[in-house]
């Protein structure tokens, strides 16, 4: 894993493109209060909005545009892997998200280094009805 050149160095990194972004449904709950350092970022991927109300990211040479979350507490990772119906112990074909970690750019291209991030294969997301969001931005505001 490559070291992340940020202020908060041996944080847990995630990157969040949709309900767990500062001002969306699931910040307050699983993020306020918890969460050291927010910034601005771009990963690669592609990026789609659900029916059922929130987005999925699946792997892919577009952009998508969320947040780079810094956590002290590592454990934060369980309540959000709960979340997003990610069970590590489970076959991956059985979870509706992927976690693995991506490396995560500034809003100007630089490497922010590596964090995780949930992924649902494309497949599944258009089978879900998920529609793709050229621009890579997802808001339910």
């Amino acid at each position: 894993m490559v070291k992340l050149d940020t202020p908060y160095p041996g944080l847990l990194k995630v990157f969040v493109y949709g309900t767990l972004k500062p001002g969306e449904d699931n910040y307050d709950r699983y993020c306020a209060g918890k969460v050291v350092d927010a910034v601005s970022a771009i990963a690669r991927g592609k990026l789609f909005a659900l029916p059922v109300g929130y987005p999925a990211m699946a792997p892919g040479n577009s952009s998508v545009r969320g947040y780079l979350l810094s956590f002290a507490n590592a454990k934060v990772l369980t309540d959000l892997d709960e979340l997003e119906d990610y069970h590590p112990a489970t076959d991956e074909s059985e979870n509706l998200y992927i976690r693995q970690q991506i490396e995560v750019h500034d809003l100007q291209g630089q490497s922010l280094g590596w964090a995780w991030v949930y992924l649902m294969k494309e497949e599944l997301a258009t089978k879900l009805g998920g529609i793709f969001l050229p621009d890579g931005w997802w808001s339910k505001l």
